[in-house]
């Protein structure tokens, strides 16, 4: 006997983060959506893949999925609050952002996508809704820059955020905001350890000062997450200065 989801419970086949090209930057795929090659999904990806199934794995099916859904989604630029939705293979899907190739046309301030791929019979204003929670989150924790290069210099932080964000296909949590955070309290920084360290014994961690762990990195080139590190190794050194001037 099989347990069906409650009807208010969102899920999703697949998150993919792309750049403006299509290339998957991050992303996972749930269920038995494109998790094996003898799945349904399998099946469906590979007879439009034009006779090229043979031999076919999981990465081969999921990289022509990939390309169907770049053609149908590029040159298409959108507002973080303002999700487009397409439909690719019999799955809806839902993305944010993106550079658009005309002049005039808003930009999210990077070339970066954040895809949420689900079932037909899945709310389409749903899954925007998650889709503009996650990008927004994203955004806050690249400093507001989700171009290619700004993903790939922290991208440990973007398979965090999916992980906040979705397990198993089911929605955890969709507020931006806890998003971020929750990805900040998770991330292990060696350097807060270091500083922490510091601050116990009463001293300050190495670095520049005033900038505990942070060495040779100037504000302007530090993104949100950096910055909110500095702030709590900056408040830890403070303490530790003060209690041990008392």
């Amino acid at each position: 006997m099989t347990s069906a989801l409650p009807p208010l419970i969102p899920k999703v086949d697949a998150i993919l983060v792309l750049d403006g090209d299509g290339n998957r930057l991050a992303g996972k795929y749930y269920g038995d959506f494109l998790t094996s090659v003898t799945s349904s999904s399998a099946r469906t990806v590979a007879a439009s893949a034009e006779g090229k199934s043979a031999g076919s794995t999981v990465e081969d099916l999921r990289s022509t999925f990939e390309r169907q859904l770049q053609s149908k989604i590029h040159g298409i630029s959108t507002r973080p609050d303002a999700a487009e939705v397409v439909t690719v293979m019999g799955k809806i899907c839902v993305f944010c952002g993106g550079a658009s190739t005309s002049q005039g046309a808003p930009s999210s301030g990077g070339d970066v996508r954040i895809v949420h791929v689900g079932p037909m019979n899945e709310s389409e204003l749903v899954l925007a809704h998650l889709c503009e929670g996650m990008f927004e989150a994203l955004s806050h924790l690249m400093g507001g820059s989700t171009d290619r290069t700004m993903v790939l210099d922290n991208l440990e932080y973007v398979f965090l955020l999916i992980d906040e964000h979705c397990d198993g296909g089911i929605i955890l949590e969709t507020d931006a905001s806890k998003l971020a955070s929750s990805v900040l309290l998770r991330d292990e920084d060696p350097a807060m350890a270091e500083a922490q360290a510091a601050a116990s014994q009463g001293g300050t961690p190495s670095g520049a000062p005033g900038m505990p762990g942070m060495a040779g990195v100037s504000s302007g080139d530090m993104t949100i997450a950096q910055a909110l590190r500095q702030a709590k190794e900056q408040l830890i050194s403070n303490l530790a200065q003060r209690d041990g001037g008392m």
